[in-house]
């Protein structure tokens, strides 16, 4: 862990865990991205994208010694993800973000990570 990281002033890994945890509950219930998920109880899920974002801000290295690099691109390659999937992803993060309330330049850091994060992402320009 890098000392003063943003994921140690954010408030570390329960911080994290609250995000994902909101994340899926939006997940769970969305028709279009919970087919991207083929697990039903999205455990393994929320574990990898706990451990994702955590190293990202400079939290514990789990993500990289369970699974290597993130190749995000190539994870997603085999998934369509669209604009309508990308909008609607964005939208259960920003459900996700608030109901952290984290102080405002924080969140600003946060949302723009994941937008540009989410945009990348895109594969597809078909329904």
């Amino acid at each position: 862990m890098t000392p003063d990281s943003f994921y140690d002033t954010v408030g570390g890994h329960e911080t994290f865990v609250r995000l994902v945890d909101v994340f899926y509950e939006g997940v769970a219930r969305d028709d279009v991205l919970r087919e991207m998920y083929p697990e039903q109880d999205l455990t393994g899920a929320r574990h990898r994208l706990t451990t994702f974002l955590e190293q990202y801000w400079g939290g514990p290295t789990t993500y990289s010694q369970e699974r290597g690099h993130p190749r995000l691109r190539m994870r997603h390659a085999s998934y369509k993800v669209n604009p309508e999937a990308r909008d609607r992803w964005l939208a259960h993060m920003r459900t996700a973000l608030d109901a952290l309330a984290l102080p405002p330049l924080q969140e600003a850091e946060f949302w723009d990570y994941l937008e540009r994060a989410a945009h990348s992402l895109i594969n597809t320009f078909e329904e």
